[in-house]
């Protein structure tokens, strides 16, 4: 759970002097009382000097538990996820910068990399609008009942409820569902009324469930990357929280991939989770 988190991972941008993950994880820690470890991720910078003063600067604030680390191997996200396993910290917390569409397409994203590959909640921040008082948007797929996606529902919701209640917001949920498809194996998915009434009834039983009110809840037919952004722009989401399912026994793309295309689109700090089975793939995986 996120406020229930010890150990926060801060990862500082060295360009950029002004750090809105640090802000982020000062509002978490302020509640949790979690220990802040700074990470400056730079292989050719010496950044010791800042990371003492900010450290120094977190105690003068009441932040008595800092640590800090300079560290570099090979890669920003390899960086990231050693620092991270080393120091046992349950949150990772970065600044999210869009990369150019060019690059995009040559190379996979280094962020897109740390939520796939990172074996602990990642919080992506875009922007520096306070949480107080505003619309904490949950994204769930309530077509999938599997025992695997009703853990990482019950993980969203419960996130999502906590974070409402200590920034004394709103959760707000949304669903996705497929639009009709004619070579559908199942005939539900052959008709928009089936879909519908399925979809309908399985809404339901998530609401009786997770005490989602109906003016909370929004479903909608269409590809889930793009209704999620929608929503969250129309309700002035502050934070979204997603999930993910890995695929156990296969290497890389361990992440459904609309936490990634909805990263960029999004206007609102992304929380990433991830389930316990998925979490401990990943260890497994790292110690190959």
């Amino acid at each position: 759970m996120l406020l229930e988190v010890r150990s926060i991972l801060v990862v500082l941008d060295p360009d950029h002097a002004h750090s809105k993950a640090l802000t982020r994880a000062k509002l978490i820690a302020g509640v949790t009382k979690a220990r802040l470890h700074l990470l400056m991720c730079d292989k050719k910078q010496d950044h010791s000097a800042l990371l003492s003063l900010l450290a120094s600067q977190l105690h003068d604030d009441g932040y008595d538990n800092v640590t800090y680390e300079q560290a570099w191997h090979d890669t920003l996200h390899e960086s990231i996820i050693d620092v991270q396993k080393a120091e046992g910290c349950e949150l990772v917390i970065k600044e999210h910068r869009p990369e150019n569409a060019l690059k995009k397409f040559l190379l996979t994203p280094s962020d897109w990399k740390l939520l796939r590959q990172c074996p602990c909640a990642v919080l992506m921040v875009k922007t520096e609008r306070p949480w107080t008082g505003g619309v904490i948007l949950a994204a769930v797929d309530v077509g999938n009942d599997d025992q695997e996606h009703r853990k990482l529902h019950a993980s969203i919701i419960d996130h999502g409820y906590a974070i409402a209640s200590v920034a004394k917001g709103n959760l707000h949920v949304i669903s996705a569902h497929p639009s009709p498809m004619l070579s559908a194996a199942d005939p539900v998915y052959q008709l928009k009324d089936t879909i519908e009434k399925k979809y309908r009834d399985e809404c339901a039983a998530f609401q009786a469930e997770f005490d989602i009110a109906d003016d909370r809840l929004h479903v909608a037919e269409g590809p889930a990357d793009v209704l999620i952004p929608h929503t969250a722009k129309k309700y002035e989401a502050v934070v979204t929280v997603m999930g993910t399912v890995g695929r156990s026994g296969i290497t890389g793309a361990l992440i459904g991939n609309t936490a990634e295309v909805v990263l960029d689109s999004l206007e609102c700090d992304v929380l990433v989770l991830k389930t316990e089975d998925q979490v401990k793939h990943l260890d497994e995986l790292a110690r190959g």
